[in-house]
């Protein structure tokens, strides 16, 4: 598997990222992640086509615990696979596993958004027996029906472009104007095409038949959530123009997400966590600490 790493100068004064570097090595690659502080284990997962960057507000508010955050191979500080081919679902999960095999972590606070939800939901489905919570936000778990033609057209769009446009993908899914500094530290990890074949092919992997290599995975996290019966904390945002409404799936197919105080993050699009990450973290905070109102 041919591979290539983003300069580290690249990753220089980005606003509000002054974290320590981790790595963990799988076969000759290395997987960055932020850990931060001590204490009850958060592990926070990015989607498409962001990064741990995306988590750097939590950190502060949730300073009581030992905040985890990964960059899937083919994103942020981590090494890219320079062919599409080498990016599967299959791939990225394995070396999520590792990821949680080599930290020993166990008793995890689980936090997904994207396709953090597709790969730690599916982890989760595997492996129940490592998590304590899960925080669902902006994500779904699809089983190969056929997909809508927006989305169609999004895989169509980030596959075939010539040089697709981070930045410019985080602000036209948020709901709010991103600044430049902000935006450019989004595009920091793709200095030229050649480092984003896992940005252009992610969306494709979302399976759209039923023979699709990730259904399996996907249908048994759904199996394990259908069952859940440790502390579950759905948290969607109203200005989603990507996954909005589908909370609905999640407060269905979860036992204790059912009885959870049901809470909608307000003036916030696909990346709530850029838009609303204090809010979201104070939220999470309090869960943990089984302080969120239980419905009567």
């Amino acid at each position: 598997m041919k591979f290539i790493s983003t300069p580290s100068e690249r990753f220089e004064n980005l606003p509000g990222f002054s974290f320590k570097e981790n790595y963990v090595q799988f076969q000759d690659m290395k997987m960055h992640y932020i850990d931060e502080g001590a204490g009850e284990i958060i592990l926070a997962l990015h989607g498409e086509p962001s990064w741990c960057y995306l988590y750097r507000k939590f950190v502060p508010v949730l300073g009581a615990y030992r905040f985890i955050a990964p960059d899937f191979f083919g994103f942020g500080k981590s090494d890219k696979p320079t062919q599409t081919k080498d990016y599967s679902y299959e791939f990225h999960l394995e070396t999520l596993i590792h990821f949680c095999k080599q930290l020993a972590l166990r008793d995890i606070t689980l936090v997904v958004q994207d396709w953090g939800g597709l790969l730690g939901l599916g982890l989760l489905g595997q492996q129940p027996e490592l998590f304590k919570r899960v925080v669902i936000m902006n994500t779904f778990l699809p089983v190969g029906k056929s997909l809508k033609f927006p989305f169609k057209m999004w895989q169509w769009f980030a596959k075939y472009h010539p040089s697709i446009p981070v930045g410019g993908v985080i602000q036209f899914a948020s709901h709010r104007t991103i600044s430049k500094d902000i935006l450019k530290a989004y595009d920091a990890p793709f200095p030229s095409r050649k480092y984003k074949a896992g940005a252009r092919i992610f969306p494709s992997l979302v399976p759209g038949k039923k023979n699709d290599p990730a259904v399996p995975y996907l249908k048994m996290a759904r199996e394990v959530l259908s069952k859940w019966n440790k502390p579950a904390l759905v948290l969607f945002s109203d200005k989603d123009k990507v996954l909005g409404g589908l909370e609905k799936f999640f407060y269905k197919l979860i036992p204790t997400a059912k009885d959870q105080r049901k809470i909608l993050i307000a003036d916030a699009g696909h990346f709530l966590q850029e838009e609303k990450g204090e809010e979201i973290a104070r939220y999470i905070d309090a869960f943990v600490k089984g302080e969120l109102e239980i419905k009567a």
